[in-house]
């Protein structure tokens, strides 16, 4: 097998009755191991999906069915290790992000160990979301190539049309177990198993023919009255405590303020219920946050070692931040809301492109391995590196910066959803707003680069003051 290289996401899902609109959200950061590894949103037309499908990886060969849907993709720039899609919304608006990389322990992998030519997280948009009407269809299809073709890798993977939300957690080699997230509620999953409770009879659960059963015959359930997911095939590690339970803890925080919880505590709840309706800029800010207003915030006041102790959901790590609304008021033809912003999440803004497109603006299209702030991943990146030198001291310029840019984004948008009836081609229509959209992000996101450099030239140590 080719090196197997893993990301290191944060997830966070919001029921339709739990968003402000009545929409369904799911997001996610694609992290990975290197600081920096390019990347483009793009659109995947039927003619240019594979019909035979192999893995970089683990070199698994698949079929793919005669039928594919049009669907938007985040590959990567440079594909070394293989395409890896990450996230998108096909053009029934159904989405799906993959993967939440998860964690797994010694006694299921005894029982179902992991198989090495299998299927992982380079090849599961690419194999199940051209091909799915429902968010249901998606949990349904891929339990059935993990049936067939095993995983290398313990994943969570999201799934959501405009009245549901599924979340699908990997389990050993071959089984899986998935559940519907309730319409009231939201979801913050860091890189541990998430499902808790699990109802192997409810309505809103699904998993692996055989896995009650497994459970039983091979003694897994550590615990004497109930059925929990994370404590039969996940982890409780002194690493959880401090990479991963934080993470939710903070997301749980910010949603849900009075609930007092120990942000190492290894039973964070997998459902939980916010105070308030949930907006985009909600779930942007817990996915850029580091721990603010804690004594763990890697910019705070806090002492170095509680500064160094949790890993912050926002990191240089990075590479893309995706939130996928599927919108109930509105013509289906614009439902599917693609947010998308790239590089480290501290000093960018989401920006909201219709999915209902054929293509995708150059800027956010065309990086690669070569530096170049034309492109959005890259402009993207160098924000966030000059913010990193002296947050304090930039922070108020990127809280004004993402105002004005939000602000004109959801113009933008607003503007487009009001005049549609006056177009007959929609998909050059989106496109023409998806560039504009882009354009207006360039912009934005150069005017604060730009205001970041003169300002910050002030405060070099390289000068000299001889009162001239």
């Amino acid at each position: 097998m080719t090196k197997r290289i893993q990301g290191s996401c944060t997830t966070i899902l919001v029921g339709k009755k739990a968003s402000i609109d009545g929409s369904t959200i799911i997001s996610r950061n694609d992290d990975g191991h290197e600081a920096l590894d390019p990347e483009r949103l793009v659109v995947v037309n039927p003619a240019d999906q594979p019909k035979h499908y192999q893995s970089v990886i683990s070199k698994v060969k698949v079929e793919l069915p005669d039928n594919p849907l049009r669907y938007t993709s985040i590959p990567n720039s440079i594909l070394t290790n293989g395409t890896w899609p990450a996230a998108g919304i096909n053009s029934e608006n159904i989405a799906m992000s993959a993967t939440e990389t998860i964690t797994t322990n010694s006694r299921i992998q005894g029982v179902d160990p992991l198989v090495d030519d299998g299927i992982g997280e380079e090849d599961l948009v690419t194999l199940v979301l051209p091909y799915i009407h429902s968010a249901k269809e998606g949990v349904k299809r891929l339990g059935a190539l993990l049936k067939k073709y095993g995983t290398y890798e313990p994943n969570g993977i999201a799934f959501s049309d405009n009245n549901e939300i599924w979340w699908l957690e990997t389990i050993g080699g071959h089984h899986w177990a998935a559940k519907r997230i309730p319409d009231d509620a939201y979801v913050v999953a860091p890189n541990r198993m998430n499902i808790d409770d699990f109802d192997f009879n409810a309505d809103d659960t699904m998993a692996s023919d055989d896995l009650e059963s497994l459970i039983e015959t091979n003694h897994l359930n550590p615990d004497f009255d109930q059925v929990n997911l994370r404590h039969i095939f996940g982890s409780a590690t002194i690493k959880d405590t401090v990479y991963n339970n934080p993470r939710a803890w903070f997301g749980q925080k910010y949603f849900t303020p009075d609930v007092d919880q120990d942000p190492m505590g290894q039973d964070l709840p997998f459902i939980c219920h916010a105070n308030r309706k949930i907006s985009i800029e909600d779930v942007k800010f817990v996915l850029s946050s580091h721990y603010e207003n804690t004594k763990y915030d890697v910019y705070g006041s806090g002492s170095e070692a509680d500064k160094k102790l949790f890993r912050p959901i926002g990191i240089n790590r990075n590479h893309d931040v995706h939130i996928l609304q599927i919108r109930n008021n509105v013509p289906a033809e614009i439902a599917g809301i693609h947010w998308l912003a790239f590089g480290a999440n501290t000093f960018n803004t989401v920006v909201p492109f219709y999915a209902n497109v054929n293509d995708t603006p150059a800027s956010y299209k065309d990086a690669d391995g070569t530096f170049n702030l034309n492109n959005m991943y890259w402009l993207s990146c160098t924000t966030a590196l000059l913010g990193d030198t002296d947050y304090d001291f930039y922070v108020d310029m990127r809280n004004s910066f993402e105002l004005g840019a939000m602000s004109a984004y959801r113009k933008i948008e607003n503007d487009t959803d009001a005049d549609l009836s006056n177009h007959s081609d929609i998909n050059a229509y989106l496109e023409a707003a998806n560039q504009k959209l882009a354009d207006e992000s360039m912009q934005r996101q150069t005017k604060l680069l730009g205001d970041m450099v003169i300002a910050g030239s002030e405060q070099m140590k390289l000068r000299y003051n001889l009162n001239d």
